[in-house]
């Protein structure tokens, strides 16, 4: 592994360089000394768990932080003591964040155009603007139309037109950040054909991911930060992607779970043809007691129209549900949760979460009324026990639960939302993509949390896009295309590549 270390993919100068670089929050160290470079051409990829220090690094580059003193920046070989985020969008940093950022309001080409706005102008060049924005979705083989205002659009085409402004704004250094986690492997496939084609014009491009086989895929190297420290720059070539996992957290993750014979247990829950219009057709299904029935298959496959429709938030126009044997019109969430039914949805930040409330007040929301004695109130030393109770159950890194829950990591996030649902005590659990947008080590955290609660006879259903996690948590696997279930799989019977193979073809 050593070998590997520092080796330069080409003979080309830096079109970035970091060295001796540190940063400090109040008592929290960020970054200790690290050093870094990216050279003209390459993609070079940045991982890390939650909380390493990534966020940091990026923020130094783009000039939203200054880097403490005796740090060394170079950039197109010229040396900064720190950099202003204007000074480094002329530079040709562009960053695509994972909130996008994109003008909600502005047509798809108004927003791949938008860095026109930036200069003093007497008018706007409207076609010219039009012109711009179909030449980059051009080059990506995007079809979108240049006239839809960007809010009409799903989350993976948002994420591409927030790509193609970056492209378009003619950037040196393309910041990516889970550029992938809204998109469908077409998609991806496609977007890492653009990032090859941008390799070869001298563009360099940070890629940051969580998925290790996405990063081992396009990466020409690897940097990898644990606790604010720099590990080690890797060639990716040759990396596996449980040798990532152990750089990223210095051990070993090995997480495995014999599948449970189903045969015997009850079933709880019976889907009969259930339809609903332009979402999914006759689609039927069974899920029995203390069993993780995965769910995968491209986005926009009806995976979370169904998952929606057995919470009560989306009622089907046809077909039918029984829950340990009795009708559910499935009409409104509280039905649901009478019946005994939680759903972690898959926009934890949006759907999950009070993100301004503390991490006490998002703990005890689905559970007030059971906590309440008389009156309208819980008493003020009873919730915080309470809450307190549950962060240490469910293991949640927070220093003070009365902290906004946006401050703490995405791991933790989930978690949270994980604890409020289990809380409620459902006979069934259904996840969507919960470990979307954590690390490795978070991710295993919460398939260990998966499989305590099935150890209580909770049944779960795991919505998924990863082959690898439906293979590692799941008693059996339905893939689902089109709005119907295809396939059905059994962990033992099948290879990742078979699994990936049924969902691509």
């Amino acid at each position: 592994m050593e070998s590997a270390v520092n080796q330069p993919v080409s003979e080309k100068e830096p079109f970035l360089l970091l060295r001796q670089v540190s940063k400090r929050f109040g008592g929290v160290r960020a970054l200790d000394k690290v050093d870094f470079e990216i050279i003209r051409g390459e993609v070079h990829c940045l991982v890390g768990e939650n909380g390493s220090g990534k966020s940091t690094l990026v923020k130094i580059v783009t000039g939203v932080v200054a880097p403490e003193g005796g740090a060394e920046m170079v950039i197109d070989g010229k040396p900064y003591s720190s950099l202003r985020p204007f000074e480094a969008y002329r530079l040709g940093i562009h960053v695509v964040h994972q909130d996008l950022s994109l003008f909600p309001n502005l047509s798809v080409a108004e927003n791949i155009a938008s860095h026109f706005y930036l200069e003093p102008r007497s008018f706007v060049d409207w076609k010219k603007i039009r012109k711009r924005g179909m030449e980059v979705m051009e080059k990506l083989g995007i079809t979108l139309h240049p006239d839809t205002e960007v809010r009409k659009l799903s989350v993976a085409d948002q994420q591409l037109v927030a790509i193609c402004r970056a492209i378009a704004s003619d950037a040196r250094l393309i910041i990516l950040d889970e550029p992938t986690s809204s998109l469908t492997w077409k998609e991806v496939n496609r977007l890492f054909a653009f990032l090859r084609e941008l390799k070869s014009k001298g563009i360099a491009v940070l890629f940051i991911s969580h998925r290790l086989d996405e990063v081992l895929e396009i990466g020409d190297r690897v940097t990898v930060i644990r606790d604010g420290k720099k590990v080690g720059t890797f060639v990716a070539q040759g990396l596996t992607r449980d040798e990532l996992s152990f750089l990223m957290t210095g051990k070993k993750l090995a997480f495995t779970r014999e599948v449970m014979l189903q045969e015997n247990r009850p079933e709880i829950l019976r889907v009969e043809r259930l339809s609903r219009t332009n979402q999914y057709h006759e689609v039927s299904f069974t899920l029995r007691r203390g069993e993780v029935l995965g769910l995968i298959g491209p986005r926009g496959s009806g995976r979370t129209e169904i998952a929606l429709s057995l919470f009560g938030l989306n009622p089907p126009d046809e077909g039918a549900i029984f829950v340990d044997g009795k009708r559910f019109r499935a009409r409104s969430v509280q039905e649901a949760i009478q019946y005994g039914i939680g759903y972690v949805p898959e926009n934890r930040l949006l759907q999950g979460l009070v993100l301004d409330q503390s991490v006490e007040n998002n703990l005890v929301i689905t559970v007030f009324e059971q906590l309440k004695r008389r009156g309208l109130f819980v008493p003020p030393r009873e919730k915080h026990a309470f809450a307190e109770e549950t962060v240490l159950a469910f293991g949640i890194k927070v220093a003070d639960i009365e902290a906004p829950v946006r401050s703490l990591s995405g791991g933790n996030q989930q978690k949270v939302v994980l604890a409020k649902w289990i809380l409620t005590e459902p006979k069934i659990l259904i996840l969507d993509t919960p470990t979307h947008g954590v690390d490795v080590g978070a991710k295993e955290s919460i398939y260990q949390s998966i499989i305590e609660l099935v150890g209580k006879d909770l049944s779960i259903i795991l919505i998924s896009d990863e082959e690898q996690e439906v293979r590692l948590v799941c008693d059996r696997i339905l893939v689902m295309k089109g709005g119907k279930i295809v396939k059905e799989f059994s962990p033992g019977t099948m290879t990742e590549d078979d699994l990936r193979q049924s969902i691509r073809e």
